[in-house]
């Protein structure tokens, strides 16, 4: 076989692939053997006469059509194999010669990975950040679950900072009164003080009675999630249906027992503080990732091709829809939400895709170079793991696909390699 590569652009590769005859007799000889089975020659049984008398009974159009399948398909493997390519989508294949069992030339343009350099990330360092858990926040937690715990009696007064009212509001747009889908509520629970709201929201039902109606103008922070809603002016129609004093748990040990197996108010703390610890060193963990691949992005150059990217912001879109469907929001409010159509909503999410894909990209090389492979016992120890978090049969099932082991064992990967460059970055 012979290859000619030539590179049209960082990512597009155009391969002209030319066979070598011997290649193609054995190619011939496979094809005659497989189809052979559903040839009826006189005297033989099926799969059983000799080639030459099965070739003379086959349909010669047929023949060659699955002749030059197998034999473009396994050359094509070869080539790309041959020149170190990483495809990403199926190539695009044009024959240029063809003379049957004996001449074969074409052409595969395909779109596949380019080069990955990397900087030497040996000797790239980052200090990890020490956990620090306080005492204000043990206390936080402890007054959440007291609020969470807490006895709630109807009054007839004007509201005040810690109670709880539960409002009716709506929300139009300060200038044209339209009305802002988002920023309205039906019986919503609020609990004054607890800064739930956008700022001046709960400041403004101080003083407010059972039944009252109060009208205000405020205006969204101007990093507020929703970007449709940022600096934003708008003007709430509030009616509060309720208000009720919350009078908060005392913190004793009887307390504590009733958050859990604890037999004082010690135990709980030091539970508090030890989930705490967990989460933030969990939170800091993942920062610490980032920031370092973010360190060697910066400095890493890496031909991404374009289908890549599109492929994460499919999965970025589908996260978000499963995420938007739990909130009880369907796609297209939430585009409207956020002021975005189908389109420019794709088109925000392309530069955080790319990132996604250059860092796994980076992750692979490194992985490469530094000779990082994941055991199938590594892959099957890791599979049970999540098998025993699972008690319904069809989950459990679900992790043996292939698809899923896949993935596991890329997640894997990752991990060890991202190790590996901990290692380095923290290294004295």
């Amino acid at each position: 076989m012979q290859v000619k590569r030539e590179s049209l652009n960082g990512t597009s590769v155009k391969l002209t692939i030319t066979a070598d005859q011997v290649v193609l007799d054995q190619i011939k000889t496979a094809t005659l053997r497989q189809l052979s089975q559903n040839v009826r020659v006189p005297g033989f049984r099926p799969g059983k006469a000799p080639d030459s008398l099965i070739e003379k009974h086959l349909d010669q159009s047929l023949f060659q059509s699955e002749f030059l399948d197998q034999a473009m398909n396994h050359l094509y493997i070869e080539a790309i194999q041959h020149e170190k390519l990483r495809p990403v989508i199926q190539p695009e294949v044009s024959v240029t010669k063809f003379v049957p069992f004996t001449t074969l030339e074409f052409v595969a343009t395909v779109e596949a990975i380019g080069t990955v350099t990397l900087p030497d990330y040996r000797k790239i360092k980052l200090e990890p950040k020490a956990t620090t858990v306080t005492a204000k926040d043990v206390d936080q937690v402890l007054d959440n679950l007291r609020t969470r715990g807490a006895a709630k009696s109807e009054v007839k007064r004007a509201a005040k900072i810690g109670d709880e009212v539960v409002v009716d509001f709506t929300g139009v747009d300060a200038k044209t009164k339209e009305l802002i889908s988002g920023a309205d509520g039906q019986d919503y629970a609020l609990v004054l003080g607890s800064k739930t709201l956008i700022p001046g929201f709960e400041d403004k039902l101080v003083g407010v009675k059972p039944g009252e109606k109060t009208e205000f103008t405020l205006t969204f922070p101007k990093d507020y999630s929703t970007k449709a809603l940022q600096n934003r002016k708008v003007t709430f129609s509030v009616t509060v249906q309720k208000v009720q004093a919350v009078t908060k748990a005392k913190l004793d040990d009887a307390f504590a027992a009733t958050i859990g197996p604890f037999k004082n108010i010690a135990e709980l703390e030091a539970d508090i503080k030890k989930q705490l610890t967990a989460e933030q060193k969990r939170e800091q963990q993942q920062a610490y990732d980032s920031q370092l691949l973010e360190k060697i992005s910066d400095k890493s150059t890496v031909a991404i091709p374009t289908a890549l990217i599109e492929e994460e912001i499919d999965r970025m879109e589908d996260e978000e829809k499963r995420n938007i469907v739990f909130r009880g929001q369907t796609w297209q409010e939430h585009l409207d939400q956020e002021g975005l159509t189908p389109e420019t909503h794709r088109e925000k999410q392309r530069e955080g895709a790319r990132l996604r894909v250059k860092a796994g990209l980076i992750l692979a090389e490194v992985a490469d170079q530094e000779e990082i492979a994941v055991s199938p016992e590594e892959l099957e120890i890791r599979i049970q793991l999540l098998k025993g978090q699972y008690t319904d049969k069809a989950m459990q099932d679900e992790l043996d696909k292939p698809e899923n082991r896949r993935d596991i064992m890329n997640r894997l990967l990752s991990e060890k390699t991202l190790d590996k460059l901990r290692g380095y970055a923290q290294a004295k």
